[in-house]
């Protein structure tokens, strides 16, 4: 299976897949970010098909076309995001519906959105983790794939528990693509 990662920031993901021996086929981003530099330490083809609106006028539809005929191009079948800031339109899930792959810091359906691990620390929970799942167009919503707790110490900060979570989540992720890629399908 071609796998592309999609990424919009530091690439720690990224690296961690990277490192792990994943066939990437392909990273592409939406921004100038650390991932590019990521993808060049380890070789790997990088794209960047901008996003240069983040404001009103920007189209989600059009550049979720541009998003999606690159990956068709060149020959992906497999989609990871990897922290990529974008949410994508129906564009993305016409070519590769549930083929799309996510990770998010909650034990899904468990605080989705942006704050998942303020919002659990908020609410005060005792255990909280990551999930991986297909991406659908409603955020953090698809089928969930696979999940790993993590217990919330009484002094976790945001950053302290989140830190812990991605490193469970890390691992995780590069697990469950594994198991897809050798297994040659999704679900």
């Amino acid at each position: 299976m071609r796998l592309a990662v999609l990424a919009s920031g530091s690439g720690t993901i990224l690296d961690a897949m990277a490192h792990s021996g994943l066939p990437i086929s392909l990273v592409l981003v939406d921004r100038p970010c650390g991932a590019e530099k990521v993808a060049a330490d380890h070789g790997l083809t990088c794209v960047l098909v901008e996003r240069t609106s983040f404001g009103p006028d920007f189209d989600r539809v059009d550049y979720t076309r541009q998003v999606t005929e690159r990956l068709s191009a060149e020959g992906i079948e497999l989609v990871a995001m990897a922290g990529f800031g974008t949410v994508l339109s129906q564009p993305i899930q016409d070519g590769y519906g549930g083929r799309i792959l996510n990770t998010h810091p909650s034990l899904l359906p468990a605080f989705p959105g942006w704050h998942a691990v303020k919002d659990a620390l908020g609410y005060g929970v005792k255990v909280t983790g990551c999930t991986v799942h297909v991406a659908t167009l409603e955020v953090d919503a698809g089928p969930i794939l696979a999940q790993q707790a993590v217990a919330v110490e009484p002094d976790d900060t945001v950053d302290t528990l989140h830190e812990r979570i991605k490193t469970v989540e890390r691992d995780l992720y590069i697990r469950t693509v594994r198991e897809i890629i050798d297994r040659g399908y999704v679900l």
